[in-house]
């Protein structure tokens, strides 16, 4: 396409096609629903609703590239949300920006604005995508996928204009994207309404810049089926600075399993973060039961993160837990400022619930909240506070087969222990370096506490290194490192 503006309605690549889009050119999408098509598969009324920009089914060989944009007129799309409910500044740090917009009549709009359904070789290279009116890119069933140098621009406060949808694609290659969106900037996702459920495989996502009020990379949701060998590497999420809270970026990593699905085999490595609410979110849940369900093989590094002020989290639930999870090399930053009332109120299960790492509202813990987990490993990982906080920098609840290792976490405020255990099991802690304050270093709590091992510790510098409650037995604990009070 030349230099100039052009309208267009709905647009339908056959194989061994190119689209390109000379500097200058830019396809504006129609603002009436009437002029795209509906393509069968997605049902009406759901995020992905069959009308599309641009589509392509069973094509081989598609290509868009070049230095043009194409533009979907999202706002044509939208209308105010007159029932969204009025936001205490208070729960300000669990609010979401795109429940302020509502896409108009029934969520008719093209969404998403390019799916790709069963395509092969397919490649979008350098274009520019903007003002999607919902999720932007889907390719969906596809296999051998490159998509290098995009660049998005959706409203932060666009509903669902998630920036890639990668679903049941296999030999996925993301290098080199700037997204800048309202929804998930991009999202793996299982499940496929065109026909059969393939697994999400062998997904590569590279040198990317990402800027969101919802979640960084994420997997999930759907998870109907399988992830498997996924890698997310070399990447920066943020959002400036003096950035309102509700239009912050959710989270920035979640891994999430909660349809049924399974996880096996995901590295996240080389990850840059800037005022993320939360750095890392794992969540096995059973919003979908399922038998054979599970989440394992999740390795997480070099996660350097500052301005966060939402805990990162690894749970599970009764009956489902997440196994095998690594967090190594990170340093997080925290300035939520917590209170002494959030180590002690009642986590709620919300087994079954929408993931988000909001979904249990204030955690226990500043750093990292361990839950219905086995097989866990934490080494050398940083937890500072920018703010006095007055909870522990980590809780273990219902944990088994967990490694502490080599951790240096800011101490709180008051008589909180530094790490707290709830009735876990098999735990190791050695190699911390508690903050100067720390009341003591860890306290276990809970009957079915047993097997916890102290080793080669620094010692705090104000009362015990270890301290029972909630009925914990002193058999259940070895120390080599100071007293059991």
């Amino acid at each position: 396409m030349p230099a100039g503006d052009f309208r267009v309605g709905g647009i339908q690549l056959r194989s061994h096609v190119t689209l390109y889009l000379d500097a200058g050119s830019v396809l504006h999408g129609s603002p009436s629903i009437e002029d795209y098509p509906f393509h069968p598969g997605p049902p009406e009324g759901a995020d992905a609703n069959g009308h599309h920009l641009i589509y392509a089914e069973d094509a081989d060989d598609v290509t868009i590239c070049g230095p043009g944009t194409i533009d979907g007129e999202g706002t044509a799309f939208w209308e105010p949300n007159v029932d969204h409910p009025p936001v205490a500044p208070e729960d300000a740090w669990k609010d979401g920006s795109t429940g302020y917009l509502r896409p108009k009549g029934r969520n008719r709009r093209p969404s998403p604005m390019l799916e790709f359904v069963r395509c092969r070789n397919l490649q979008l290279r350098e274009v520019t995508l903007r003002n999607s009116p919902g999720w932007t890119v889907r390719p969906i069933a596809c296999e051998s996928v490159i998509i290098d140098g995009v660049r998005i621009r959706n409203p932060n406060t666009g509903p669902n204009t998630d920036g890639l949808d990668i679903t049941a694609s296999r030999n996925v290659f993301v290098s080199n994207c700037d997204i800048a969106t309202g929804d998930d900037a991009i999202c793996l996702k299982s499940e496929n309404p065109y026909g059969e459920l393939l697994p999400t495989k062998n997904v590569v996502v590279t040198n990317c810049v990402l800027t969101t009020s919802c979640n960084g990379f994420k997997m999930g949701t759907a998870t109907h089926g399988a992830f498997e060998n996924i890698l997310f590497t070399n990447s920066v999420i943020y959002n400036d600075g003096g950035t309102p809270l509700r239009t912050r970026a959710s989270a920035g990593v979640c891994v999430e399993m909660v349809d049924g699905g399974t996880v096996d085999g995901v590295v996240v490595s080389n990850i840059r973060m800037e005022n993320v609410r939360a750095p890392i979110f794992v969540r096995l849940g059973e919003r979908t039961k399922r038998e054979g369900t599970f989440l394992r093989n999740v390795r997480i590094e070099g996660v350097e993160a500052s301005g966060a002020i939402v805990s990162s989290s690894i749970t599970g639930v009764p009956g489902l837990r997440p196994s095998d999870i690594t967090v190594s090399h990170c340093r997080i930053r925290t300035r939520e400022g917590g209170q002494a009332a959030w180590g002690k109120r009642p986590i709620p299960e919300v087994a079954r619930d929408y993931p988000e790492a909001r979904m249990m509202g204030r955690l226990p813990s500043y750093g990292m909240y361990l839950r219905h987990a086995e097989r866990v490993r934490l080494v050398d990982v940083e937890c500072l506070t920018d703010e006095p906080d007055e909870r522990a920098a980590i809780v273990c609840d219902d944990v088994e087969d967990v490694i502490l290792r080599d951790l240096v976490l800011a101490a709180p405020r008051g008589d909180v222990p530094l790490i707290d255990l709830r009735e876990s099991r098999r735990v190791f802690v050695s190699g911390v370096r508690p903050g100067t304050g720390c009341a003591v270093m860890v306290q276990v709590g809970g009957t079915s506490s047993s097997e916890i091992a102290l080793s080669g510790n620094f010692p705090t510098d104000r009362r015990s290194v270890v301290r029972l409650a909630a009925g914990a037995a002193r058999e259940a604990i070895s120390s080599g490192d100071g007293s059991v009070g």
